[in-house]
């Protein structure tokens, strides 16, 4: 199996399929991912929670990989991600990026990048517009 077909699955099994008990299939013990929680490395336990909690609040997910690369050990995607909102289906989507090293059929280290910002609008737990008020150098209005 391609380091890009080992990604795939990882993302048809784990995220659209919700099956947290594949993760060690794709994800080695040892591994860490960066980048999808600042400050914070997800090891596989990590991943079951932050899947069923996403899982949670989102619909049906969907993965889309348009670009991977591959070299050597490492794999690389831009990821489009499209779902909806659990509690009224409102359609949504945001894009991200992930670099993994594959060692023995099984991620072994990743680095992640995902627009939670967008994803965080579009569930209504963010105002819109965030990130432009944020680059004027505004606060964010909670009420």
């Amino acid at each position: 199996m391609s380091h890009a077909d080992l990604l795939r699955e990882w993302y048809s099994e784990v995220w659209e399929n919700g099956n947290t008990d594949a993760i060690d299939q794709y994800f080695a013990p040892e591994a860490l991912a960066e980048g999808l929680i600042p400050e914070m490395q997800v090891g596989a336990d990590d991943f079951r929670d932050l899947v069923m909690a996403f899982r949670h609040i989102l619909g049906d997910i969907q993965v889309d990989m348009p670009k991977i690369i591959e070299n050597g050990d490492w794999v690389s995607a831009i990821i489009h991600l499209r779902t909806t909102r659990a509690d009224n289906g409102a359609p949504l989507q945001a894009t991200g990026s992930v670099m993994g090293r594959i060692k023995n059929g099984r991620m072994v280290e990743a680095y992640n990048q995902f627009d939670f910002i967008s994803l965080f609008e579009q569930l209504g737990q963010f105002p819109q517009d965030t990130l432009p008020v944020c680059m004027t150098g505004q606060r964010l209005d909670w009420t």
